[in-house]
C-alpha cells in the first residue's frame, strides 16, 4: 500500500523516530530502569532489552528512509515498532502493577495511568508515521 504523505503525518513520522531514536539510546547506554520493569518470566532479560534498544534505533532509521530509496523500508519499520510498543505492554504493566522503583523512585498512577493508555495510541502512531494505515487522514472523497 502506497499512501500518500501529507504534512501531518510527515510530522508524525519525525516526531515518533526521535522518539525511538532517543529511546534506542537509553536502553542500550541505560538499561537498569529497563531491566527493573522487565517481568521476571522474560528470558535473557539483559539481552531482550539491548534488542530492544537497537529494534527501536533501527525502527527509527527506518522511518526516515525515502520510499524512493528503498521501497517498503517506511512501511515495515511502522510495522515493526506497532509491535515493538505492543510487546513492550508487559513491562510497562509489571512496572505500574508492582510499583517498581526506579533509580530508588517509585511513580504514582498520575504516570502510570496515561503510559498505559497511551501504548495503543503509539501503536497507531507507527503505523501512521509508517504509512500502513490512514486512519483518520482518509481524503474527504472516500
Amino acid at each position: 500500500m502506497n499512501i500518500p504523505e501529507s504534512f501531518t503525518r510527515r510530522v508524525f513520522r519525525w516526531l515518533l523516530a526521535i522518539f525511538y531514536l532517543i529511546a534506542g539510546i537509553a536502553h542500550i547506554r541505560s538499561p537498569s530502569g529497563f531491566l527493573a520493569i522487565t517481568p521476571d518470566w522474560v528470558p535473557f532479560a539483559e539481552f531482550v532489552i539491548l534488542f530492544t534498544g537497537v529494534a527501536e534505533f533501527a525502527g527509527a532509521i527506518g522511518l526516515m528512509v525515502p520510499p524512493k530509496i528503498a521501497p517498503g523500508v517506511r512501511h515495515a519499520a511502522g510495522i515493526g515498532l506497532a509491535l515493538y510498543a505492543l510487546c513492550v505492554y508487559p513491562a510497562n504493566i509489571n512496572h505500574a502493577i508492582n510499583n517498581i522503583a526506579i533509580g530508588g523512585e517509585t511513580a504514582s498512577w498520575l504516570y502510570h495511568g496515561p503510559r498505559l493508555a497511551f501504548q495503543p495510541v503509539f501503536i497507531w502512531w507507527a503505523l501512521i508515521a509508517g504509512g500502513v494505515i490512514n486512519w483518520p487522514f482518509q481524503p474527504k472523497n472516500s
